[in-house]
């Protein structure tokens, strides 16, 4: 019988077609071979060429997952255009693979240790992004539509027949306000029915959940055994890391109840501040606002629970899904009826505290030019973003230093408000505070004495490690998963800020003869635009700093490629230029990306804090009519809340040419499927993970090869996984999956690999040098030999050298400067594309194949 080989290939974000990957040549008529779908569908296939023969030596096949994140042109491109707009909850949750320290075994972390505490703040702090984006559409509907949208001349703008509520039974007391409640819960519903509907990505094909030790907490778990569970040597090697249906079902109900919860409070709060209750409406509203708070008080210490919160498999809800669900029902039964009873006699009519109708006609209307939003929603705002940047220094602080680093965030968090009440007068037995004191001059040094948790020496992983080569160390400083949060946490304060200006500028719609607004937007969005504008001008400066180091790297490789001794024509001169421009491409990236990253999110953290202090003096940047230099203030707010206006829009145009367009893919497809590879174990509500198909997909195929009977004409003596780009970290995640039988006959290739300079860096836990080591371990054969060849090229600006001991392979790249062998064209230069057609990787080929064709024995039957 012929010994044969497979070559399983896995293309990386650029969605290669299967005809490609193949390397199947255009038909003389200019269409595309059509290749042979060995095993898979229409959305994930395994594919051949038509002309692969049965006996051929080396067999190439093509593992096509690029539909999962970037499908043909279809009506769907439109739904994933529209995930792109949850992008702020994939950082969010991408933040949680970030953190140093996680223990290999999953099982044996604690919620105390360094990583425990860290991964309990990343989930609050998801907890949080999603009720920022609730708090925000709930301001839509109860404080700008129910609340200061009071006449037809503002009704009219919105879609719909929204005018009966400028008079009758709906304009009295707070009825309005129940219609603008419907607008977050139903937001929530649409949110919730698409993500119940990526969740068969999870359950695509499940794994049996190992056995787990007893809870040394105390908690009794029916699913748990006293069966202790093999030893692992890396997070990715956890049978169930791909399997999470359980975990995000029992996840997604948390956010969503806790999400209606917060959006009943805004309104049921400000009702109670304007109008304390007595009598029966008494018994409903502290019933109501007791419940409320349960609900959230469940969540916040559910989203720590280890067993309520790792996964494992195809988990019912259980019993504290289920009582969140009755109680928000509760919940917002109570409020509904609440804002629609009758005001009480307590405090002044509701209608009175409201901004009067006409005003859109005739501004001089008393009352018209002041503020008159709905009561407790600007400081509403205002806090909770504050609360989210001590949350987020309190995640780089423990990740980075462990659990001493939490003194100063706690501090901050302690410290803000008693400031506020000193100021107010609200501490009895305190002095007064001095006359000029502003809120600002005590929140900055709260913000600061919390950001000292940040500055802490880092604390060292308890086997310390080698890196594995240069520009190879933990990323940032151990403050990787605050900087990822943090960034969702900009752009979702982007999003909100940007809704609520475009939302109050339509409503207001310029009908104002004198120009002023009547509908006023939540003061935070105006220091909101502020930050945008200075924050687009130091990114500005950061693009400029990047522009002048990518010119000094390629005049220094301009300089090498030149100063070879030889006289060079201008075709070579000019050949030089385009080779050294990749090449300094492949320097600034692997060497200079992740620092200047680094100083633009330290600016943006201080730009951060200064604009959190200032939302919180209540006060305005600069008045409308202002000139000179409060007047220019005033211009750069209004010119930042007009680009946060654009913003989502922006984004969705981007999302729909990630997966329409090739060139826009390559660009920002890295962020993209590096986002969306991780599973969703810190916020259920982010885009499905492709890589809870593909990972399992693959490994079916490769063991289903090399499990197949002597006799069996599709058997395969060994395979050669080849991973590009993506790819590679596909690759690897299964392999680690893989049981030990069935690596013993795989060899690995990877090629522009990102695993050292990108994901080593950014994930030192699971691709960090001991984890990429156990990689390495598990595919060495008894003989010595790993069974791991990289190729690279210095003109990839993505794909490195690896150097965990396997064997690194450069790539020349171009073959030659000139045209030669009775060519005519010069040669390419590939950079990241084009590994499998070159030389070294079909010399490297042959000689691995011989090898798994005679050397690896065949696994015993059974």
């Amino acid at each position: 019988m012929v010994e044969r080989v497979l070559e399983l290939r896995v293309h990386g974000v650029s969605n290669t077609p299967p005809h490609q990957l193949l390397g199947l040549g255009s038909e003389p008529n200019g269409e595309d071979p059509q290749p042979w779908l060995v095993a898979g569908g229409d959305v994930t296939g395994f594919y051949r060429s038509s002309t692969a023969g049965a006996d051929d030596p080396i067999t190439v096949e093509a593992y096509s997952w690029g539909q999962l994140t970037s499908g043909a042109r279809t009506a769907r491109d439109i739904e994933r255009a529209l995930w792109t707009l949850l992008l702020p909850f994939t950082l969010a949750n991408v933040a949680l693979y970030a953190r140093p320290g996680i223990p290999p075994d999953p099982d044996t972390e604690r919620w105390g240790s360094r990583s425990g505490i860290a991964a309990w703040l990343i989930r609050l702090f998801c907890l949080s992004l999603t009720g920022t984006l609730v708090i925000t559409t709930t301001g839509i509907g109860v404080d700008l539509i129910a609340w200061q949208c009071v006449d037809r001349d503002c009704l009219r703008h919105l879609p719909g027949p929204w005018e009966f509520l400028d008079h009758g039974w709906w304009r009295e007391d707070a009825h309005a306000l129940a219609i603008g409640l419907l607008l977050p819960l139903a937001m929530l519903l649409v949110l919730g029915v698409v993500a119940w509907r990526t969740y068969q990505y999870e359950a695509q094909m499940p794994a049996e959940p190992r056995p787990r030790p007893p809870n040394p907490d105390g908690d009794t778990d029916p699913e748990r055994s006293t069966e202790e569970p093999p030893a692992l040597d890396n997070p990715l090697q956890d049978p169930t890391f791909w399997c999470g249906e359980g975990q995000l079902r029992r996840a997604a109900v948390l956010h969503l109840c806790t999400g209606a919860v917060l959006a009943a409070a805004v309104p049921v709060g400000a009702v109670l501040a304007m109008d304390p209750p007595r009598g029966v409406r008494a018994l409903v509203a502290w019933p109501t606002v007791a419940v409320l708070v349960t609900v959230v008080a469940i969540a916040v210490v559910a989203v720590g629970r280890p067993w309520l919160t790792r996964r494992a498999g195809a988990t019912p809800l259980g019993r504290w899904s289920a009582a969140v669900g009755v109680l928000t029902g509760v919940g917002l039964a109570g409020a509904f009826l609440l804002l629609l009873l009758p005001d009480g006699p307590a405090g002044r009519p509701l209608d009175q505290l409201r901004p009067p109708g006409g005003c859109t006609r005739d501004p001089g209307i008393a009352g018209c030019l002041t503020d008159r939003s709905l009561p407790g929603y600007d400081s509403t705002i205002s806090w909770l973003a504050t609360y989210q940047v001590l949350l987020l220094i309190g995640i780089g602080a423990v990740a980075r230093s462990g659990r001493r680093a939490l003194l100063g965030p706690v501090a901050g968090s302690v410290l803000l408000p008693l400031s506020v009440a000193w100021l107010d007068g609200r501490l009895p037995g305190v002095p007064a505070a001095p006359d000029g004191l502003r809120i600002w001059m005590l929140a900055v040094p709260a913000l600061a004495i919390a950001a000292t948790g940040l500055l802490l020496p880092r604390t060292p992983p308890d086997a310390e490690q080698q890196p594995l080569g240069a520009f190879t160390d933990v990323a940032w400083g151990g403050r990787g998963a605050a900087l990822i949060a943090g960034s969702g946490w900009v752009m979702a304060t982007a999003y909100c800020a940007g809704l609520l200006y475009w939302v109050t500028d339509r409503l207001d719609s310029g009908a104002s003869p004198s120009g002023y607004s009547v509908i006023v937007p939540p003061l935070p969005v105006i220091w909101a635009g502020l930050a945008c504008t200075v924050a687009v001008a130091a990114l500005v400066v950061t693009l400029v700093r990047a522009g002048v180091l990518f010119h000094r790297l390629r005049r220094r490789e301009y300089a090498l490629l030149t100063t070879d001794g030889h006289a060079m024509s201008a075709h070579d001169l000019r050949r030089c230029r385009e080779v050294s421009t990749f090449r300094a491409l492949h320097r600034l990236v692997g060497e200079h990306a992740v620092r200047l990253i680094g100083n633009y999110a330290t600016v943006a953290a201080v730009l951060v804090s200064l604009a959190c202090a200032a939302a919180l003096c209540w006060a305005r940047p600069a008045p409308k009519a202002a000139s000179g230099w409060p007047g220019l203030v005033h211009t750069a707010a209004d010119l930042g809340d007009t680009m946060l206006g654009w913003l989502p829009v922006v984004v969705a145009g981007i999302g729909l040419m990630v997966y329409r367009n090739d060139t826009v893919r390559r660009t920002v497809g890295v962020v993209w499927d590096v986002g969306t590879f991780w599973p969703r174990a810190a916020h259920p509500l982010a885009p499905p993970s492709y890589a809870e198909r593909a990972v399992p997909e693959l490994q079916t195929r490769v063991a289903g090869m090399l499990a197949l009977t002597g006799h069996d004409p599709r058997r395969m003596d060994g395979v050669i996984l080849s991973g590009h780009s993506q790819g590679t970290v596909i690759c690897a995640a299964m392999l680690l999956q893989l049981p030990a039988r069935w690596r013993r006959r795989i060899w690995f290739f990877s090629y522009g690999c990102q695993l050292t300079r990108l994901y080593g860096r950014v994930f030192p836990a699971y691709f960090g040098p001991d984890r990429l080591r156990v990689l390495a371990s598990t595919l060495t054969w008894p003989a010595g030999n790993v069974a791991w060849t990289n190729f690279w090229r210095a003109t990839d600006p993505l794909g490195w050298r690896v150097s965990a001991g396997e064997r690194d392979v450069p790539v020349v790249d171009p073959e030659a400067l000139h045209p030669s062998g009775g060519e005519v064209a010069d040669p390419p230069i590939r950079n990241h594309s084009g590994y499998p057609e070159a030389l070294e990787f079909l010399r490297e080929r042959a000689l691995v194949a011989r090898l798994l064709r005679r050397v690896v024995p065949s696994p015993r039957v059974g």
